[in-house]
């Protein structure tokens, strides 16, 4: 019987091994990737809502049904046109309180920056499950499958019933340190469900995570959830 020898079998234990060391790599390189966009999303929610007198008003915080946070939107991203950036969401459970988040990608639209701005912040703040159904399903278009709005600001600013109604998703950015209201139509936001996988080990629907509950809190996306209780607290479930 023919058997190999240890001049062939040692090159290719060497590429094995590299070839794990990569995919251990790789991985590790995906995790600490994912932990920050947590960390930053939670970092830009914190210190838009820390704006003094200037922040999303507190009354639009407690009617909100998903919040949204996009760290760092890039213009022209990729070398093509259009904008583009990733961030996560977290619905509000039966209740009330968070879930754990999904990874979101934002594309598209016109983000309506001011001139020489290339990146801004963006939040989202859902106020109808209606506005947030298409999302759960994989993707949804702003301002044709939910209509949004540029919110409005400052903490004690009063939100009339008939303006949730009409704008089930507001809309907000931060550049340069400007914080306001901001047109979003036509722009995509869709699951990352790679980011998904890196995070919580396994594929998964937005639905699952967001609505099912089928995942734990991980260490992972902890400060971004904690950003979000800190910033809309577990009251009640709101229509």
């Amino acid at each position: 019987m023919f058997k190999r020898s240890p001049l062939y079998i040692l090159p290719l234990a060497l590429v094995c091994l590299a070839t794990t060391m990569s995919v251990n790599v790789l991985a590790k390189d995906n995790a600490n990737d994912e932990r920050e966009r947590a960390m930053k999303a939670a970092d830009v929610l914190s210190e838009i809502m820390q704006i003094p007198e200037g922040s999303i008003p507190n009354e639009l915080m407690e009617h909100a049904q998903a919040i949204a946070v996009i760290p760092h939107v890039v213009k022209g991203a990729l070398g093509i046109g259009g904008e583009y950036g990733k961030g996560l969401v977290s619905e509000r459970a039966a209740g009330g309180r968070w879930s754990s988040p999904s990874y979101i990608k934002i594309s598209g639209g016109n983000f309506g920056f001011q001139l020489g701005v290339e990146a801004t912040d963006v939040v989202l703040i859902f106020t109808s499950r209606d506005g947030f159904k298409g999302l759960l399903d994989g993707k949804v278009k702003l301002g044709a499958d939910a209509a949004v709005a540029a919110g409005p600001v400052g903490r004690k600013a009063q939100v009339a019933t008939d303006v949730l109604l009409k704008s089930p998703v507001f809309a907000y950015s931060r550049s340069k340190g400007l914080f306001a209201g901001i047109s979003l139509d036509g722009s995509v936001v869709s699951i990352d469900d790679d980011a998904n996988r890196h995070v919580y080990g396994k594929d998964l629907s937005a639905q699952d995570i967001l609505l099912n509950g089928k995942v734990r809190m991980n260490d992972v996306v902890a400060p971004f959830v904690k950003a979000i209780e800190k910033y809309s607290p577990v009251k009640r479930t709101t229509d």
